[in-house]
């Protein structure tokens, strides 16, 4: 999830697997929370407020209330290069799955401690909180190497909202991976996604 006010690089480069050193950090702390792993570095966001956790609820509800019955939030995804090396694991605001999970993504979240492979996602969306750099720079890369179709951000700095598509991996390297199309409107306009996803209302973050 993102992260307010700010994500916090914790570890970086780790020298354990990054599945590993998440849960030791999970452990760590004496509250629940999911930290993420993107590009090399591990981070533990902060609660969000009220306003974020509203606004991404309301874009799960508005995915649902059209029919796409797959749209949720709150699990954890993990990317990885075909050697099977980890290059992120990450726990989007909302996304929408292309199926519901099958017994073979059942065992491959069994075997990787609670993270399901990221092809499930059809759609992904984050809400910015003061991780701008995050959402728009590694995770960006990270939804766009990982082949995910559609990125759906709403950033709030900037009072914009975004709908990434076309995603590109121009050569081997996660970090060079970018979206191809961006489709940009104020907060308050409709945001258009491509079908089968209704356009979406953005008007619930300019509430606070």
């Amino acid at each position: 999830m993102s992260a307010e006010p700010i994500w916090e690089p914790v570890m970086e480069q780790p020298k354990q697997d990054p599945i590993d050193m998440l849960i030791a950090i999970e452990e760590a702390f004496p509250t629940p929370i999911r930290p993420e792993y993107v590009e090399g570095t591990a981070y533990v966001p902060p609660f969000p407020n009220d306003n974020h956790n509203d606004g991404a609820f309301e874009l799960t509800y508005q995915f649902r209330a059209a029919g796409i019955r797959l749209a949720g939030m709150g699990n954890g995804y993990r990317a990885a290069l075909p050697d099977g090396t980890t290059v992120a694991l990450v726990g989007p605001d909302f996304y929408v799955r292309r199926r519901r999970p099958t017994e073979l993504d059942e065992s491959y979240y069994k075997a990787h401690k609670g993270w399901y492979p990221i092809d499930l996602l059809a759609l992904v969306g984050e809400v910015t909180s003061t991780n701008l750099e995050t959402d728009t720079g590694p995770k960006y890369r990270a939804y766009a190497a990982a082949g995910v179709p559609v990125y759906v951000l709403i950033d709030r700095r900037s009072k914009t909202a975004h709908c990434y598509t076309d995603p590109v991996l121009p050569g081997d390297d996660p970090t060079e991976a970018y979206y191809d199309t961006d489709t940009k409107v104020d907060l308050g306009e409709p945001l258009p996604l491509p079908a089968p996803y209704p356009t979406l209302d953005t008007a619930p973050f300019l509430e606070n």
